[in-house]
């Protein structure tokens, strides 16, 4: 149900926009050779460190690769297994300003976060209390938990709603720091699995210490924190395209038994969303249109990454080399100037 629901609200974007004259059109500048892509089970993260190096996250093969900068060879840096230093069902990957970067992944039933210095010597690595609970999943994508894992080279950002608070800041022994963020009102707080389902998004910090929060579910909106926590603004996401989505924004959910429980299956609206490195929000909705916003939240853009194969993007960062985009599935680089 909640693949045909996806795919309902996908035609209804594509109907709706056709008539559209003001969505961009971006074509790969470059990527990663066909070889390498085709080697490929299930990538759900690509990213670029400052010297032209890439990392891919592919999550069947619980492996992470690296690239060189030609993004022609392929290199094994950590392979399956539960031990330290290897990677058992990821959930996201995470590169810092100095080409630090951290793997989320859940093995013995737990989500443990592992860290990695620019040459590859692990540096952090432990276990989040408590067994791994029920994860809004999109396909291969794990979209909160440990899934919604942003690494700023000093601390873990990360989304959990059950902790009462849209976002949790932890530091690099993975101990809390502070949470902020209120849990938006969504007519389910009654129901408290609903109600924390519509509330699974991402954190994406920013340079200037902001950090801004975009929702996943529900009604489509993002919120800017300060430095210190304190909101700043929170924006609708509204447009042309998003015109059937609303009339398709179902009210009640199937649910699914996970262990011991039952939990509402809450299909995501935004795929993915990151900052530029100008600080701007890229948001990409299910169907295949991201929005860009400034960062006063006012939208600048809209735009469709062309040669994805009319998917909207399930994996989109900047590069620290070139700041181009970088967007799965198709391995592709973007000028986005």
């Amino acid at each position: 149900m909640t693949l045909a629901w996806v795919a309902l609200a996908a035609t209804a974007f594509a109907t709706a926009a056709s008539a559209s004259q003001s969505t961009e059109i971006l074509r790969p500048t470059g990527g990663l050779s066909q070889r390498v892509c085709d080697s490929l089970y299930e990538p759900i993260a690509l990213t670029q460190a400052s010297d032209g190096r890439y990392l891919l996250l592919d999550r069947r093969a619980h492996t992470v690769y690296a690239v060189d900068r030609t993004g022609a060879r392929l290199t094994k840096v950590l392979e399956a297994g539960m031990q330290k230093g290897e990677v058992l069902q990821p959930a996201a990957l995470s590169l810092a300003p100095d080409n630090a970067y951290a793997i989320s992944d859940a093995p013995f039933g737990q989500e443990r976060i592992q860290v990695f210095n620019g040459a590859g010597s692990q540096i952090r690595a432990f276990l989040r209390p408590g067994l791994t609970t029920p994860r809004l999943t999109m396909g291969p994508l794990i979209l909160n938990g440990v899934g919604s894992l942003q690494f700023t080279g000093t601390s873990f950002f990360i989304n959990a709603p059950e902790s009462g608070a849209l976002i949790s800041e932890l530091d690099l022994s993975g101990d809390p720091v502070r949470q902020f963020g209120t849990l938006r009102a969504t007519g389910h707080e009654g129901d408290r699995n609903v109600h924390l389902a519509l509330n699974i998004g991402l954190a994406l910090p920013g340079r200037d210490g902001s950090v801004t929060f975009v929702f996943q579910t529900g009604t489509p909106q993002f919120r800017k924190y300060d430095a210190t926590g304190t909101l700043v603004f929170e924006r609708h996401i509204e447009g042309s395209q998003l015109d059937p989505y609303l009339h398709l924004l179902p009210t009640v959910w199937p649910t699914r038994k996970i262990g011991d429980g039952t939990y509402p299956v809450v299909p995501p609206t935004v795929r993915t969303a990151a900052l530029d490195v100008n600080g701007n929000l890229w948001v990409s909705l299910v169907a295949p249109y991201t929005y860009v916003y400034d960062t006063r939240g006012d939208r600048l853009r809209t735009v469709q990454f062309d040669g994805t194969g009319g998917a909207a993007p399930s994996s989109l960062s900047f590069s620290r080399a070139t700041g181009r985009a970088l967007v799965l599935p198709g391995c592709y680089e973007y000028d986005v100037k």
